[in-house]
């Protein structure tokens, strides 16, 4: 079946039911996480293959532990997003009514990158489904053993009726793209996400972006180095940095260097005893570890000083040793590009200033992480900065929070989606004004009589 034919199919399972009652939403719901729960382990052996490694708990924790989580909460919370809300209408024109119902939109497309290919595909998944809709996913060419086993997986247990799910390269993806779905969401770089909106709009599809970008870190001098680095660096080397929202470079107070550097080296080897062999997590496929080197490359060769944070250098296919970047300079591309692999650029810095001017002259990040308690420092961050998101004296963990909605600005993206946010995404806000049989507006019916106009006079002053 082409995937023209596919979305057409979609479609009408779509017009045959429109509104889908909440007992057949929940059942999808739960169908879905006793999918993952029947085929965790096949789905943590399909990813590490397609990765060359990574590791088992890795993929528990970033992957399926949230995707059973956003299920959870969007089954809990359900009955409460599907039901009209109130809103009031202006005095003139009571005692009619006003409500907002939330109506599917009919198919919704999503896109899937490589770095997390079940949670971001399972996550919009959820809220397309939770929301009513009938959903098409194209998975990454990038991850061949888990795309075929999720589809295979998809069509076992949800059938074809609700779910289909197409794998390919970039002519499948542009053509994918070009489908005039109800919805479009794109998880990926901001060069595709330009493409993918481009050829969305063709049809006025509306479409969430979530493209990334470099999110900054900022250490206050006053914070805890020790806490600070262990928590700078789980998020930096999860999935071996492979993660939209990981930490892209540093702003360090200029006399901690040397102290950074040791507890940085201490924290990574803690964190990864035999890196070699388990743990820690290879760069996905020979495209981007040709990708990371360039970047590697490119710093060396323009000056930087990069120190390695194992104490072997060794590679191991393609597992590469995390690294500080120091002396980089804004012409280098490790500045310039989402790094998506275990380098950190660190810029030194002397106060606060420097770095929410350096922050700003950059295009806006999916994150911008803080460690500081002093509340000055805080709101001068938070109201002087713009990101997607934020996380306080940590980093990426907002994104696991279903009550918060997800989502990039500028640069990094446009749209929202998690938990009520998602459902609203997928849903059309149907505003809907009830008449009252009593309705007084009979009264302005022309021809306008002293009546009407002394009326209108003082609706216009109120």
């Amino acid at each position: 079946m082409t995937i023209q034919a596919s979305l057409e199919h979609l479609q009408q399972q779509h017009q045959q039911s429109p509104y889908p009652a909440i007992r057949q939403r929940l059942e999808l719901l739960r169908t879905l996480k006793k999918l993952l729960k029947d085929n965790e382990a096949e789905i943590i052996q399909a990813i590490s293959k397609d990765f060359g490694y990574r590791s088992p708990y890795e993929t528990e924790l970033a992957e399926i532990f949230p995707a059973l989580k956003t299920i959870s909460y969007a089954e809990k919370h359900l009955a409460n997003w599907m039901q009209s809300e109130r809103r009031s209408v202006s005095l003139w024109f009571r005692p009619a009514k006003g409500s907002i119902m939330y109506q599917p939109l009919g198919v919704v497309g999503i896109i899937v990158p490589w770095n997390y290919p079940l949670y971001l595909a399972l996550g919009p998944l959820v809220a397309a489904l939770a929301a009513g809709n009938r959903v098409m996913l194209k998975m990454s060419e990038y991850t061949p053993q888990f795309s075929l086993l999720f589809a295979r997986l998809c069509g076992k247990y949800l059938g074809n009726d609700w779910v289909k799910v197409v794998y390919g390269g970039p002519e499948m993806g542009a053509d994918f793209s070009r489908l005039p779905f109800d919805h479009l969401l794109f998880t990926g770089s901001a060069t595709i996400g330009k493409k993918v909106m481009q050829a969305a709009s063709d049809n006025l599809t509306p479409v969430t972006l979530e493209l990334g970008g470099q999110s900054p870190v900022v250490i206050d001098d006053k914070y805890s180095l020790t806490v600070a680095t262990e928590r700078l660096l789980f998020g930096k080397l999860l999935n071996a940095g492979q993660t939209c929202l990981a930490p892209d470079h540093l702003y360090l107070p200029e006399a901690k260097q040397e102290l950074f550097i040791e507890q940085a080296r201490k924290t990574a080897e803690a964190f990864y005893p035999e890196w070699e062999e388990l743990g820690y997590t290879s760069i996905a496929s020979t495209r981007q570890f040709e990708r990371y080197q360039t970047l590697f490359n490119d710093a060396r060769d323009k000056g930087a000083t990069i120190i390695p944070l194992f104490s072997t250098g060794r590679r191991v296919e393609r597992k590469v040793p995390p690294a500080l970047v120091f002396d980089t300079s804004p012409e280098m591309l490790i500045r310039q590009q989402e790094i998506f692999g275990p380098l950190l650029p660190v810029i030194r810095y002397q106060d606060h200033n420097e770095v929410i001017k350096a922050i700003n002259a950059q295009p806006r990040p999916l994150a911008l992480y803080l460690f500081s308690h002093d509340k000055e420092c805080i709101h001068r961050y938070m109201t002087e900065t713009i990101s997607g998101g934020v996380t306080l004296n940590d980093t990426i963990l907002h994104v696991s929070q279903e009550s918060l909605p997800f989502g990039g600005v500028g640069a990094s993206g446009m749209g929202h989606y998690h938990g009520h946010e998602g459902f609203k995404t997928f849903s059309k806000a149907k505003s809907i004004f009830m008449q009252s049989r009593f309705a007084a507006t009979r009264l302005m019916y022309p021809p306008a009589g002293r009546l009407a106009k002394f009326l209108l006079s003082l609706m216009k002053k109120s």
